[in-house]
């Protein structure tokens, strides 16, 4: 999907910047959560949660790129951190900063977005090509 996927996929400094406000958000998350005083250990263990999606891959390419998007979208850990603040949840926000800090640091790394085409094929551009070589840095 090379052509296709360039299209879909960023380049040059909004892919620079997209890539920095993601480690904006890993760090803010991390700050946040060691503010909550939150087990360490369960930051430890949910961290790496959201990449269970990628399993979806196994049923269908389209049904794991929409998994995977799912899980990795900033949209959900927003939506878990507000219902924890609101409802006093310490733990929930908790949830929600981890699932931030893993989606922050994603996009800081380039694992973008996935499109159904293939698994590598991000809106940051190809996986395998995390530092710039072949998508216009």
């Amino acid at each position: 999907m090379a052509d296709n996927m360039a299209a879909g996929a960023v380049t040059g400094p909004v892919r620079l910047l997209l890539r920095l406000e993601g480690l904006a958000l890993l760090i803010a998350a991390l700050l946040f959560y060691a503010r909550l005083d939150e087990s360490w250990w369960m930051f430890a263990i949910l961290f790496l949660v959201p990449d269970l999606s990628m399993l979806a891959y196994l049923a269908d390419p389209k049904l794991g790129a929409d998994t995977y998007n799912a899980a990795h979208s900033t949209i959900g850990a927003i939506v878990v951190v507000t219902l924890g603040i609101v409802t006093g949840w310490d733990w929930l926000a908790a949830v929600g900063l981890i699932w931030a800090a893993h989606a922050g640091i994603d996009r800081a790394l380039g694992f973008g977005l996935k499109y159904p085409s293939a698994f590598t094929d991000t809106h940051l551009g190809s996986i395998g090509r995390l530092m710039g070589k072949g998508q216009g840095a």
